[in-house]
């Protein structure tokens, strides 16, 4: 059992994490810019460092960062005063901070240059039709739509704070990504939403900024943070990150972040541009990227995949063979099912770190239920008569179990396998967020930039994956099955 363990876990290719540097990013475009930022200053100082792009949001960098699965990242002290470092003044400076974080083995640059402040916007035209000026203004307003980032929602310096200090009663509020957001402001979806104030889109879709005029919102100096341990393993890499401080104002992250998203750029050539080195013009193919994903995807699917036969076929032994104990296996695994996907991805962060070990880990335990419930039915389904005649026989009960009952089970387990995998190959897609890569990359990286080609990347090979996992069963379901069975189930 073990050896089968680990071979499926060989099948991952993505496993390895042998880069000694690697700076994360979160999923929205400064970010991965400022990474990039990074990335090229240290290769300029001949260091090689790895970018591990849009791992999601702030809880699971800092987890990351906190458990050495990445070196550096990106962020803001307005985020570390209010969110990640409970008891800190808002206006805490960056030299209290050092004294915090020091304590918990992290190190913190000068700030970079600029402020990327929390702000609340409107699209001008209707802020001007109703007379909104400041985000008390709001408060006349109750009817208005508003529309905040999913983080924003359950943030400490969000909405639950906002409305507080502000009053605000407005009960149509909804959570979307931050990404999709200025188009729901500038469809009319929403009313307001949150901004961050070097956003591009903010000139681009002509939207009023309103006014902070209760001082709710700290200020969000960009700094990058780091593994403390650096400065004595890697002192190379942390005098790399500092050159960058003071070196971005306002104005030029503002125009870094429109050549990405209003102009298409790639974050990696708006860094070197920046720093003045030369840009890299290779950049691998479709086909190429297609056949990368889909390696990573097909390797996480079939591992856990894997994983949950071993696993799951016996359990659903134990539960059909012993009925009290089957209602609580049964129980167990639905339990599992009911988690939230992504849910389920950053609860296994904590005991696997980020990248595939964590993703392998939470679609094997989706993947338990449907064959646990398929073999536990399959197995009760058999007719008593034909449990009896092999009993007549004398046959031991692992005899019987293997030669008679597992063949007549067949059908039900195989679909149940079926089921497994084509959810396997859907949920898989949120794996990126956590850094596994495969078909769900392409689809975040679309979202973010509001480029349909990169989304349908990653979809379209999703869906044609699910049919061939799909097709690919069916055919085995046919090739083991019993040939009198199969006549019997066409009669």
């Amino acid at each position: 059992m073990k050896r089968l363990f680990w071979m499926c876990l060989m099948l991952m290719p993505a496993l390895g994490m042998t880069q000694p540097l690697r700076v994360g990013s979160k999923q929205f475009t400064e970010s991965v810019i400022l990474a990039e930022l990074a990335r090229g200053e240290a290769q300029r100082a001949g260091i090689e460092v790895e970018h591990r792009r849009e791992l999601g949001g702030t809880a699971i960098l800092w987890s990351a960062l906190q458990h050495g699965d990445i070196d550096a990242y990106p962020e803001y002290t307005g985020t570390l005063t209010q969110e990640l470092l409970k008891g800190m003044a808002p206006d805490a400076g960056i030299d209290a901070l050092r004294a915090r974080l020091a304590s918990m083995g992290i190190g913190i640059t000068d700030s970079l240059g600029f402020d990327d402040n929390y702000a609340i916007g409107m699209r001008e035209q209707r802020a001007e039709q109703l007379g909104i000026r400041r985000i008390s203004d709001l408060v006349a307003h109750p009817q208005l739509r508003l529309g905040f980032s999913n983080e924003f929602m359950d943030r400490g310096d969000g909405w639950p704070g906002l409305r507080q200090r502000y009053g605000l009663s407005s009960t149509q509020v909804k959570g979307l990504d931050h990404a999709l957001s200025y188009r729901a402001l500038a469809s009319g979806a929403v009313d307001a939403t949150d901004l961050y104030s070097t956003d591009a889109e903010i000139a681009y879709y002509h939207l009023r900024v309103l006014q902070d005029d209760r001082h709710y919102f700290p200020r969000y100096q960009a700094v990058f943070l780091y593994r403390l341990a650096l400065e004595r393993q890697a002192p190379a890499f942390v005098t790399a990150l500092k050159r960058l401080t003071g070196q971005i104002d306002e104005p030029a992250m503002r125009r870094m972040n429109a050549q990405a998203k209003l102009e298409g750029q790639r974050e990696a050539d708006i860094a070197a541009r920046f720093l003045g080195v030369p840009v890299d013009g290779h950049e691998d193919g479709f086909w190429q990227r297609l056949l990368h994903r889909t390696g990573e995807h097909v390797s996480l699917a079939a591992a856990s995949l894997g994983l949950a036969v071993l696993f799951a076929i016996p359990l659903g032994i134990v539960a059909a063979r012993w009925r009290r104990l089957g209602q609580l296996v049964i129980g167990l695994t639905g339990i599992l099912q009911t988690v939230p996907s992504l849910a389920m991805f950053v609860f296994m962060i904590p005991l696997f770190g980020i990248g595939a070990w964590p993703a392998l880990a939470a679609l094997f335990l989706y993947s338990l239920l449907p064959i646990v419930r398929n073999t536990h039915a399959g197995l009760l389904d058999i007719p008593p008569e034909l449990r009896e005649s092999a009993a007549a026989l004398g046959l031991p009960w692992r005899t019987r179990l293997t030669r008679v009952e597992l063949p007549l089970a067949t059908r039900s387990i195989l679909a149940g396998i079926k089921t497994a995998s084509v959810i396997n190959v859907g949920t898989a897609t949120l794996a990126a967020l956590i850094g596994a890569g495969g078909y769900g990359q392409p689809i975040l990286t679309g979202i973010r930039l509001n480029d349909v080609g990169l989304i349908l990347e990653g979809a379209v090979p999703a869906a044609v994956l699910a049919m061939l996992v799909q097709w690919l069963f069916e055919g085995i379901e046919r090739w083991l099955t019993p040939r009198g069975l199969r006549i019997a189930a066409r009669e």
